[in-house]
């Protein structure tokens, strides 16, 4: 339950607090993008969460305004909500672990496909400065595929992969043999 989402109900360890108005954002402040996502965060969540999901479905295809605010901003504003959560609780539990047996990390199919390619979690734990977060590159991975996007427009860079040669001996080394 922790995992999952026990996290979001306690309070900030006063440590955690104090390493935090340590770390530089001045790059992240320097953004025009960030910034206006900054200053306008919750009026586009509700906008972009709520708001349009309600309307599109009751403009364009006559749904009651009941079903999709129900179905297409609640129903699915919970089930991403969980979907994202499960990375942290189910991808370290159950899965195959091809690249390192020792962790707790795992491959999990379930959680690749509901989380948009994040369940690639053993890999992303033994390689955590892949950008892609798994050797199959935009396979079952939209995240990878939205920073490439991102990259080909300007606004991801300095983008860091594993040798494939790399990630074939540590399978070798330290992986369960599942592939």
């Amino acid at each position: 339950f922790f995992a999952h989402v026990g996290w979001l109900l306690v309070k900030k360890h006063p440590d955690v607090m104090e390493k935090g108005k340590g770390l530089d954002f001045s790059d992240l402040y320097a953004d025009k993008i960030i910034m206006f996502q900054r200053r306008f965060y919750r009026p586009l969540i509700l906008l972009m969460c709520f708001v349009v999901p309600t309307v599109v479905p009751w403009y364009f295809w006559g749904e009651s305004l009941w079903n999709a605010y129900f179905l297409s901003a609640l129903l699915r504003y919970c089930l991403l909500l969980n979907a994202t959560w499960s990375v942290n609780s189910f991808a370290h539990l159950w899965g195959r672990k091809p690249y390192d047996k020792r962790i707790n990390p795992a491959e999990n199919i379930s959680v690749v496909l509901s989380a948009v390619g994040e369940g690639f979690h053993n890999f992303h734990h033994t390689f955590p400065s892949d950008y892609a977060t798994s050797e199959y590159g935009w396979h079952l991975n939209i995240t990878t595929v939205f920073i490439n996007c991102m990259y080909y427009l300007g606004q991801a860079y300095d983008m860091k992969k594993t040798p494939d040669r790399v990630v074939q001996m540590r399978k070798q080394r330290t992986g369960d043999g599942s592939s």
